[in-house]
């Protein structure tokens, strides 16, 4: 997607919030490039809110924005952001699929934040291409979409498509992207300016998700959630992820039970039972399906196990 720039060019951005849009994620897409210009003392961005029709959107907070303009009428752009909330699958929008189709046409990157990845993955846009959204999301998703490559980095970029889980993977991707375009010390003092991490390395981007939702600083536990998220549907055993991590079982049981306070199958297991709350919350899998994603083996061991965790039984994790 990136590469670097001359001093006369100006890239525009367009960023496309839906109702419901997580402001976080919808800032740090546009925060970046202010403060890149204000390093700069010129304008290397421009960018521009389109609305998906007539009227504000209004983001989860209540804050409402007012577009620019809306797709029916905007302007071409250099790199078009779509920023969606937990009801990206459902999201229907024929107009913005129609500017953005014509836009990537002409040339354009096309990304999305949080969880506008499922309304890309619809309209065909990753067709090809590796991505990301937020973590709550990615097991539907999977499913959803078993042919795209999806990654639990922070952000993803695979040539014109660009991703990330939201929040803080937008700051990161922007800071990457920026670099790219204009040179890292540029992106660092970007990253200066927000009190931030400087550029991640590509293994940082996988692990520090796990760390983020974990708060797990030991580096070979990070490495084997990172495993265990990976593989939950095959089920590797305790024995096998250490190798893979090459470690001793009995080392790997010690890190856990250190920074976790439990086993490494018994955190495997709980993972499993996370997954399936979210895919019973977020996709409309059949509950023996959502067992077998999850890999238990049958119904009774996974409703069991279920309720045990959750409190209820896996058919009352349903999103209403």
């Amino acid at each position: 997607m990136a590469g670097s720039h001359d001093a006369g060019t100006i890239i525009t951005f367009a960023v496309v919030p839906f109702p419901g849009f997580p402001m976080m994620a919808f800032s740090s897409v546009i925060e970046p490039l202010r403060a890149a210009n204000t390093l700069a003392q010129r304008t290397l961005y421009r960018w521009m809110v389109v609305g998906p029709r007539p009227g504000a959107v209004v983001a989860s907070n209540g804050i409402a924005i007012q577009p620019d303009g809306f797709a029916a009428e905007a302007p071409a752009a250099d790199r078009i952001v779509v920023c969606s909330g937990g009801d990206a699958e459902l999201l229907k929008a024929d107009a913005v699929v129609r500017w953005m189709r014509r836009s990537a046409r002409a040339g354009a990157s096309v990304g999305a934040v949080a969880d506008g990845a499922f309304f890309l993955a619809r309209a065909g846009f990753l067709d090809g291409h590796a991505c990301t959204l937020h973590w709550t999301s990615q097991p539907s998703f999977a499913e959803r979409f078993p042919m795209i490559d999806l990654r639990r980095d922070l952000f993803v970029i695979d040539r014109k498509r660009f991703t990330s889980t939201g929040g803080v993977g937008s700051l990161d991707m922007m800071l990457h992207i920026i670099a790219e375009d204009y040179g890292r010390d540029l992106a660092a003092g970007v990253a200066e300016w927000f009190v931030h991490s400087p550029l991640r390395s590509s293994i940082d981007r996988r692990l520090m998700p796990v760390r983020l939702r974990t708060g797990v600083r030991d580096e070979l536990v990070l490495s084997a959630i990172a495993l265990m998220e990976d593989t939950v549907e095959e089920r590797m055993t305790i024995p096998e992820i250490a190798a893979a991590l090459e470690a001793s079982p009995d080392r790997l049981e010690r890190a856990f039970r250190a920074a976790v306070r439990m086993s490494p199958s018994a955190y495997y297991r709980r993972l499993r039972l996370r997954r399936a709350a979210d895919l019973l919350a977020h996709s409309s899998m059949k509950v023996g399906d959502v067992a077998l994603a999850c890999g238990f083996q049958n119904m009774s061991s996974f409703s069991r196990a279920f309720r045990e965790v959750h409190g209820h039984a896996p058919r009352d994790a349903r999103r209403p």
